[in-house]
């Protein structure tokens, strides 16, 4: 629905709306953000304590920060590691082979780093 269909509808609605919070209610039942669910209730009449909108308006902006961190985060393990089928450990970041002995050679994550190689699929 478009904001101007909801908040027809919503008019009919929000007289037949019983449960414990009007603002969840609203959200839930035409599927938008709180913080849509705020304008368009101020927008029907509806009083909140300044306070409380604030609150929450801080509250979802930080959820948000927060998984945008999350991702990024995310983003920058999943650069970090070798690609799939390539044999890596704690200490080489890119195994090249083993020695007669057994003993690995290849390129270490210290210089991994300083080469500034993100991920082996991408070359």
């Amino acid at each position: 629905m478009t904001r101007s269909a909801r908040l027809q509808a919503a008019r009919h609605w929000l007289p037949t709306y019983t449960g414990p919070n009007i603002l969840r209610g609203y959200a839930k039942w035409y599927g938008v953000d709180w913080n849509c669910a705020i304008k368009e209730l101020e927008a029907l009449g509806v009083a909140f304590d300044p306070a409380y909108a604030q609150s929450l308006r801080t509250t979802l902006a930080n959820r948000a920060a927060a998984r945008a961190e999350r991702r990024q985060r995310e983003i920058e393990e999943k650069e970090s590691q070798p690609a799939p089928g390539v044999e890596s450990d704690y200490y080489f970041y890119y195994i090249a082979g083993y020695t007669s002995g057994g003993a690995p050679y290849g390129i270490t994550w210290e210089e991994a780093e300083y080469l500034g190689l993100k991920a082996l699929d991408e070359e």
